[in-house]
């Protein structure tokens, strides 16, 4: 990667950052995970910023940021935007500090997350809930600090934010140098790039042989797109499913460090991502959010290279919504090859969907949905089928006798608007 002359954060303002967060923010774990280390045949360390005091990494940069504001500013107000965790850390520094802070979320961020905002804040927030995405939600946020007079505290492009986040990868390295470790792998997630500048500035300075991975979410790789034309741009479209790291364009100042810092960066598919939600979940006692869980996603990408090494993993937040676990189920479901939905013509008969179920389902599969309307004066009519396969290698054989059965049938995963309108 080509490093150009810019503004990138330095490790001493990392240290400075350690310093005064220390006695502030938890020192969370650098947890070894017995279950993960023997799927991949490495040792697995994860970096638990979930058990933080707003289960996420976010307050380090937000306190942070917001103790080098002059106190003269910051009594005036602060203002951020935010999908979520970064709304939280600032929030819970207001109440902390006892200052005003006006917090701006897109409208689709998690109503769970809403709610947290105003447990930690109190009194001493407003939220204000615009638009459908972060990047609306910024351009009001600062909109409104130039009407008022506050103070912007950025989410990720400001050099004392990325200073705080780095501040967890001091403790990463501390901890790992009692525990007698060379770190191989550092996997750790992108949004605005905050988190990575900050977490690669402090390994490169003190472990220069770690391989710095950064995470996206395919659905919105920003950072990706960046380093391909050599400059931040606004993606057209971004998924949101990812909430903490759907962010349309990423920071200079990020890109910048990350071009200096970061060596390699990867894509996680939702499916992937809602998978290892599930699994660390159900085996390791773990909530991670969506973002959380990108960089323990993303080893599975990257398992090929892993045996024998040494890898840490920032889970970097735990802030999520138990009311999205259906949907994550079903990705994950989808992702895997089990879950297929179809559009199917049916006889209007006695016993057609008998017929179906003996003649195009395997032994083990399931129908998961079944709509159906009967039509008058016709001899057949359309049903919406959702089929949960026992086996995903059983995909081909389903299909073939599914031609048979309707050759003008659809499968819905080849046509993504009806697959919306529908499922």
């Amino acid at each position: 990667m080509t490093t150009k002359t810019r503004t990138v954060l330095t490790d001493q303002e990392v240290e400075n950052a350690y310093r005064v967060l220390k006695p502030v923010v938890e020192h969370t774990p650098l947890q070894h995970s017995e279950y993960l280390s023997q799927k991949y045949g490495c040792q697995v360390y994860l970096k638990r910023e979930d058990l933080q005091q707003v289960r996420s990494f976010k307050i380090r940069g937000a306190y942070y940021a917001i103790h080098q504001t002059p106190e003269a500013d910051r009594k005036r107000g602060v203002v951020c935007a935010s999908a979520g965790n970064h709304a939280q850390g600032v929030a819970w520094t207001s109440r902390e500090m006892d200052l005003p802070a006006t917090i701006f979320m897109p409208t689709t961020t998690p109503q769970q997350k809403v709610d947290q905002v105003k447990f930690f804040g109190g009194e001493n927030v407003t939220i204000k809930l615009v638009s459908d995405t972060f990047d609306e939600a910024n351009e009001a946020a600062n909109q409104f600090c130039e009407q008022n007079q506050q103070t912007f505290i950025a989410p990720f492009d400001n050099l004392n934010t990325m200073a705080g986040q780095g501040s967890l990868a001091v403790e990463v390295f501390d901890d790992a140098a009692e525990k007698n470790l060379d770190v191989d792998f550092l996997f750790a997630a992108i949004g605005g790039g905050g988190l990575i500048s900050g977490v690669s500035t402090h390994t490169k300075a003190v472990s220069p042989q770690t391989t710095v991975v950064g995470v996206e979410p395919s659905g919105a790789r920003s950072m990706a797109q960046a380093f391909s034309v050599d400059h931040p741009v606004n993606l057209d479209k971004v998924d949101t499913f990812v909430d903490g790291a759907a962010v349309k364009k990423v920071g200079q100042l990020t890109y910048n460090t990350c071009q200096k810092y970061v060596d390699r960066l990867v894509s996680v598919p939702e499916g992937l991502d809602s998978q290892t939600i599930l699994e660390v979940y159900s085996k390791l006692a773990i909530v991670a959010e969506p973002a959380g869980a990108l960089s323990i996603a993303a080893l599975e990408v990257y398992k090929d290279q892993l045996p024998g090494k040494t890898v840490v993993c920032v889970v970097s937040g735990g802030n999520n919504d138990i009311n999205r676990m259906q949907e994550m189920e079903e990705k994950s479901l989808v992702y895997q090859g089990l879950q297929h939905y179809f559009l199917v013509s049916f006889a209007q008969r006695a016993g057609a969907l008998r017929e179906f179920v003996n003649v195009v389902l395997n032994p083990d599969d399931d129908i998961t949905k079944f709509e159906y309307t009967k039509k008058v004066n016709s001899s057949e009519g359309p049903v919406l089928l959702g089929i949960r396969l026992g086996q995903a290698e059983n995909l081909g054989q389903l299909l073939d006798r599914l031609t048979k059965f309707d050759p003008n049938y659809t499968n819905l995963r080849d046509n993504p608007q009806l697959y919306r309108m529908l499922v």
